[in-house]
């Protein structure tokens, strides 16, 4: 399946809450979800149905791969990785997507949305220890160097970022030095520095079946 391309709020609508898709605009009057708290399409202001259990699993699922924009086979591998892990799985399944280079970016500060940092990371933006990585969903482990390639430090879109970056509070797994721009992973994240909405444990169950 291919990815989509289409309106970012119509996502927030069908799961009926913020995915924060847009960046700032999330937190603005702007929202989508502020004026239209209903499902898109043309049977979306009727009254939704009660879910089946299956369906409230699939639901959260779907919500988890939209904020992280990742497509089902992905999602699916990133599952048997957290299967073979040590721990609880649907735990494990979060901090592996909470360690893609796109994420880690978004949460030091240097993007305003997961989006904006998955196109700033194929553009060849960001080095990993040094070397330039282009690739969104690489894996980032505890003691890599976060750096901004030297050509693009010089570009008024990344300093304005840099600049908001060093009045953003990040989590505690990750460090930013704004002076030196240059971010650390510290550790794995926990599951409680994990602030999305979702009930992980519903997706173990959906793909457990």
């Amino acid at each position: 399946m291919a990815r989509y391309i289409g309106p970012s709020c119509r996502l927030c609508r069908r799961e009926g809450e913020k995915l924060f898709l847009k960046g700032e605009r999330c937190y603005t009057t702007k929202c989508a979800i502020e004026r239209r708290l209903y499902a898109p399409g043309q049977h979306g202001q009727q009254r939704r149905k009660k879910l089946s259990e299956y369906g409230i699993q699939l639901r959260e699922k779907q919500k988890a791969k939209r904020f992280y924009g990742v497509l089902e086979s992905q999602f699916r591998k990133y599952f048997q990785m957290a299967l073979k892990r040590k721990g609880v799985t649907g735990e494990n399944l979060l901090s592996i997507l909470e360690s893609r280079l796109d994420n880690v970016i978004y949460r030091m500060g240097l993007a305003s949305s997961r989006a904006e940092a998955r196109q700033l990371v194929r553009h060849g933006h960001f080095n990993v220890n040094g070397k330039r990585v282009d690739i969104p969903s690489y894996l980032t482990k505890p003691g890599d160097i976060i750096g901004i390639q030297e050509r693009s430090k010089e570009s008024p879109k990344i300093k304005d970022l840099v600049e908001n970056a060093a009045r953003r509070t990040i989590p505690k797994w990750l460090e930013f030095d704004a002076e030196n721009q240059v971010g650390r992973v510290v550790s794995l994240p926990a599951r409680e520095d994990i602030d999305l909405p979702v009930r992980e444990h519903l997706i173990v169950e959906l793909y457990s079946k």
